[in-house]
């Protein structure tokens, strides 16, 4: 009887194990999607950069768990993917920026926070900048 509810025990948490991991392939692509959404009107603009000036950058907003869009000067956009994503960015969130220098980098930790409570949910860290331009009308 011992073995009958460990094997019952054992399928359960493998079941569990692997609607997690549907679940997740499937907010990957769900966040890839609106990705390429957001960026029809966008073309490639040079290769991935590891730090972008904190000048360069305005707003930011996520498009899934793993990419997070900033908005740049003259139609630019910078898209970055951490590493491990940011599935705690989502609406009505935003990231909080410590920095002593004048550049976000890849490698940096941004905080996400809610932007009325201020509670904090969470920390990303940062992969590589990837440039895109508006295409022209």
């Amino acid at each position: 009887m011992k073995h009958i509810i460990a094997l019952a025990a054992l399928g359960l948490a493998a079941g569990c194990a692997a609607s997690t991991d549907a679940d997740a392939d499937m907010r990957a692509a769900d966040g890839e999607a609106t990705l390429a959404a957001e960026l029809r009107n966008y073309r490639p603009a040079g290769q991935p950069v590891s730090c972008v000036p904190l000048r360069n950058l305005g707003g930011n907003h996520s498009a899934g768990e793993g990419a997070i869009v900033f908005d740049g000067p003259g139609g630019r956009l910078w898209v970055n993917r951490p590493p491990a994503g940011c599935p705690d960015l989502r609406q009505g969130r935003a990231l909080s920026l410590r920095t002593t220098g004048s550049q976000l980098c890849r490698g940096d930790i941004v905080n996400v926070v809610d932007t009325i409570s201020g509670i904090n949910f969470g920390a990303c860290g940062l992969g590589d900048f990837e440039p895109f331009q508006r295409r022209p009308r």
